[in-house]
């Protein structure tokens, strides 16, 4: 399948704070959209712009050469594909299903074998970048699926982002996407530490972040997030219940596979406390408040 602007329609399901920007940059792209999300009014600008509202995933699949998803959790996964209804079972032949949740990379096989034996082209693509890679396009794409379907998505995957890798076969988007949040997670736990212990020695938090920003500590959890913890912001780029999500199924998967991940539990155990304190609408940058006397 060709994929251009002039000829194919993406469906897009999921249209939350990063979905929203990844469509809208589709739809600047000039590709036409069916959209579908379960608040409706997060979509009303791009059907403003022309896009097709449609009231199912499955009827999004219906009339799309390709699907995009982007929601929240492993189970709303299994929903929107695998039930009756659902994008699998009404999606027409040879169209390409790409997920680009963070979900499991075993429900990520098993929705590759449901579609493959309906004549579908399925990819699990997880991102990275949060809501600023979203709105910039700049994401990080970690793909999962065959040679020459990662080739056919390349245009769709450019308007979104900007370091595209086919990691392996069905799942290997997902498991890479797992070394991305074990990352995270023990690297916004010292971001959050160490700009607790610049705060208490009396030190500019802004001038330490400025400092250190450009050396060995830099990147986007010290330079971005935690420019905001410094600046008091814990608005969600990236909400504290999804990054819970994520960080269970890391562990998950590495007790599958005989590992302990001392470090990430250790972190995970820091995001169920501030979620219990009332955080888990708060973006990751939110872990800094609970340092804070």
């Amino acid at each position: 399948m060709l994929i251009t602007p002039e000829k194919t329609t993406i469906g897009f399901v999921g249209l939350g704070i990063m979905g929203a920007s990844m469509a809208g940059h589709l739809q600047a792209a000039g590709y036409a959209l069916n959209l579908y999300n379960r608040t409706a009014s997060k979509g009303a600008a791009l059907v403003a712009n022309g896009a097709k509202w449609c009231e199912s995933p499955g009827e999004v699949a219906a009339g799309s050469d390709v699907v995009i998803s982007m929601v929240g959790y492993p189970a709303d996964v299994e929903a929107i594909y695998l039930a009756a209804g659902g994008i699998v079972e009404r999606a027409t032949s040879g169209a390409l299903l790409i997920d680009m949740t963070t979900s499991s990379p075993e429900l990520a096989v098993r929705i590759a074998e449901a579609g493959s034996s309906r004549g579908l082209r399925v990819m699990d693509a997880p991102v990275s970048g949060g809501d600023l890679g979203a709105r910039n396009a700049t994401l990080a794409i970690m793909v999962g699926g065959s040679e020459e379907d990662f080739a056919s998505a390349l245009p769709v995957f450019e308007c979104m982002g900007k370091n595209i890798t086919r990691l392996g076969p069905p799942g290997a988007g997902q498991h890479t996407k797992m070394v991305n949040q074990i990352v995270i997670a023990g690297t916004i736990m010292g971001v959050a530490e160490a700009l607790t212990y610049a705060t208490k020695a009396g030190l500019d938090v802004h001038q330490v972040l400025s400092a250190i920003g450009q050396g060995a500590a830099g990147g986007f959890q010290l330079n971005v997030l935690g420019k905001r913890m410094a600046d008091g912001d814990f608005a969600p780029g990236f909400f504290v219940h999804h990054f819970l999500k994520d960080m269970g199924l890391a562990l998950a998967e590495s007790e599958r596979m005989g590992l302990d991940l001392r470090g990430l539990d250790m972190a995970r155990s820091q995001f169920q406390r501030l979620a219990s304190e009332g955080g888990a609408e708060m973006g990751t940058q939110g872990l800094f408040t609970l340092y804070q006397p």
